[in-house]
């Protein structure tokens, strides 16, 4: 069995892998300072609780964009699965060519993503709209190429740059609004929040669309914790809620 991590500003996305299936997954919050022994002993606890043996993990996979969170979590995996772990980096073989001035650049969830839509769309172009901490839109071609992409804050990060930079607006529940137009102040930042991601979402893929593949078609797929709120919205034609997992996944395999 492999575990497979994805450390994020917000939270570690972890997974259970049995073979190239995923059979369990988990999120702890992302925390400063946190210590191996903090680290090691909740992915031990949090497998046990589930019914899997720890001693039953043979393989760990991780890519993280937190750089000040890799060595506790190396330690961790070192002391208490007695394994080395496998980091998604810089310089590892991928499968894509990253087509950027600087590869060390892009995060490596970004091609952790672009590897399993690779794998799952071998000969489509692709957008990928990962909503997380922050939401990003990536382009890969049908060649298997990286070719960039866009960053904007995240529904979170937009809620609460408002909470803390204004006097009185306060914190909300991120949520699909019922309506557009709010009639309370509440309503309003919900409505905001929602459909202004839509709208750049909306924006951001079509001109990409139309400066890199023009008329070519291609499929866009979804993921991230935020991904199932935009659900219906026709901003994507597939959700994959553990696509940066499988990523890690088949990275790893591309390695050994």
């Amino acid at each position: 069995m492999m575990l497979c991590l994805d450390v994020g500003n917000t939270q570690i996305y972890g997974g259970v892998f049995n073979e190239n299936k995923i059979v369990h997954n988990f999120r702890l919050t992302t925390s400063e300072g946190r210590t191996s022994d903090e680290i090691g002993l909740f992915l031990k606890s949090v497998l046990n609780e589930n019914g899997f043996d720890p001693k039953l993990i043979k393989k760990v996979g991780v890519c993280s964009v937190v750089p000040s969170q890799d060595y506790s979590l190396r330690n961790a995996i070192l002391k208490y699965f007695k394994i080395t772990p496998f980091f998604l980096d810089t310089g590892v073989k991928t499968g894509i060519k990253i087509k950027s001035p600087n590869p060390k650049e892009v995060g490596s969830d970004r091609i952790s993503n672009s590897i399993a839509a690779c794998e799952m769309f071998p000969d489509k172009n692709l957008i990928i709209i990962d909503f997380g901490t922050a939401t990003t839109v990536d382009l890969v071609s049908k060649e298997k190429e990286y070719l960039g992409g866009a960053i904007l804050a995240g529904v979170k990060i937009n809620a609460e740059a408002l909470e803390q930079r204004t006097a009185k607006l306060p914190s909300v529940k991120i949520m699909k609004p019922q309506f557009t137009v709010g009639k309370t102040t509440v309503e309003c930042i919900q409505s905001g929040l929602y459909f202004g991601t839509i709208g750049a979402i909306k924006e951001i893929v079509q001109r990409s669309h139309d400066e890199i593949f023009k008329t070519e078609k291609s499929m866009i797929i979804a993921t991230g914790g935020l991904a199932q709120l935009f659900s219906g919205e026709d901003l994507f034609d597939l959700e994959v809620p553990e696509l940066v997992l499988q990523g890690i996944r088949i990275c790893y395999q591309k390695n050994l």
